[in-house]
C-alpha cells in the first residue's frame, strides 16, 4: 500500500485522539471558548487537514449529539449514556459519528476499529470489547447493508 495513505491515516487517528480530549473536557466543563478548543487542536495536529477533521468530529459529535446518544443508548445492554464511563463514552459517540452522521460516512469496519483502538489506548480493560459490541449493533441495526459494499465509482478504474 501507498506509503503517504498510511501515514495520513495514521494522522487521522491521531486527529481522533485529540478530538477524543476535547469531548472529554466538553463532559466536564462546556464553558471553554471556541478559541481555546481551536489552538488546543492546532497545537496538537499541526496540519490544517488534520485540524480540521479533528474539529469536524467535535463539532459533529456535539450536533447530532441527542441521536447519536440515542443510538448509543439504544445498543447498549444495561448501560444508561450518562452511567458510562466518560471515555467510553465519547469514544462510542466519534464510532457512531464516524459511522452514522459523517458526510461521507466512514466504513464501518474502519469506524470500529478505530473507536476500539481509542478505547484500548486511553479506557479500561472492558473498554474496547464494550465500545465493539456496542457500535457493532449500532452498525448493523442503522445502517443499509450496501453502506460498506464499495461504490461502482471505485471500481472505474480497476
Amino acid at each position: 500500500m501507498n506509503q503517504p495513505i498510511l501515514a495520513f491515516e495514521y494522522r487521522r487517528s491521531r486527529a481522533r485522539e485529540v478530538a477524543l480530549q476535547l469531548l472529554f473536557q466538553h463532559d466536564t466543563n462546556a464553558d471553554v471558548p471556541r478559541s481555546v478548543i481551536q489552538q488546543f487542536a492546532q497545537r496538537r495536529l499541526k496540519m490544517p487537514p488534520l485540524v480540521d477533521y479533528c474539529l469536524t468530529l467535535y463539532d459533529g459529535v456535539l450536533l447530532h449529539l441527542s441521536s447519536l446518544d440515542a443510538a448509543i443508548q439504544a445498543a447498549s445492554e444495561n448501560w444508561k449514556i450518562h452511567r458510562m464511563p466518560i471515555v467510553d463514552r465519547n469514544v462510542l459517540r466519534i464510532g457512531a459519528f464516524e459511522m452514522l452522521s459523517q458526510t461521507p460516512p466512514i466504513p464501518m469496519a474502519v469506524a470500529i476499529n478505530e473507536a476500539v483502538e481509542l478505547a484500548r489506548r486511553y479506557g479500561s480493560a472492558d473498554s474496547p470489547s464494550f465500545v465493539n459490541g456496542v457500535l457493532d449493533r449500532i452498525g448493523k441495526s442503522q445502517i443499509p447493508k450496501d453502506h460498506n459494499a464499495p461504490s461502482e465509482a471505485s471500481h472505474a478504474g480497476a
